[in-house]
């Protein structure tokens, strides 16, 4: 009786310790994604940089001149130039977190945004980010977002 007492209170322990482990991964992915929002906001390009690759697959899903969707390649290097370059307006790209996923050190977050250039909206959509985990920290290998003016509800 005494081993299933133990045996059940073992495996109650790992349970709960890969729960706050998953706990602890959220809060740091969490954190690695608003550096990059916050970097972008102090207009520094550093800040964005060390959260992000340097290999980074920088995408968007867009229109197309004829209307048809795409995927668009961007160059990431020209995204931190911007970001670095200085501008009169903060860029404030407004998130929520949507959906979070973590297997292992492989995560993918969903996140709904609206983006305004000073207090003037520009436009919104969602990125999807992909990270993985190097030893504590999490760094951002994959980005995608899309961009429209309309249909803004973050849901």
């Amino acid at each position: 009786m005494k081993r299933i007492l133990v045996f059940g209170a073992l495996l109650g322990l790992l349970f709960f310790s890969n729960n706050l482990q998953a706990q602890d991964d959220k809060a740091a992915i969490k954190k690695t994604i608003m550096t990059m929002f916050d970097g972008m906001r102090a207009g520094d390009s550093s800040m964005v940089h060390s959260v992000i690759i340097d290999d980074v697959v920088f995408q968007r899903v867009t229109k197309d001149r004829q209307g048809n969707t795409v995927v668009a390649n961007s160059d990431f290097q020209n995204f931190l130039k911007a970001i670095g370059t200085p501008h009169d307006e903060i860029w404030d790209e407004q998130i929520e977190f949507g959906s979070i996923h973590i297997d292992g050190d492989l995560a993918s977050v969903w996140t709904p945004f609206k983006f305004y250039r000073g207090k003037k909206f520009s436009h919104c959509g969602v990125n999807s980010f992909k990270l993985y985990k190097t030893g504590d920290d999490w760094k951002i290998f994959h980005l995608v977002d899309t961009s429209r003016k309309d249909n803004c509800a973050m849901e």
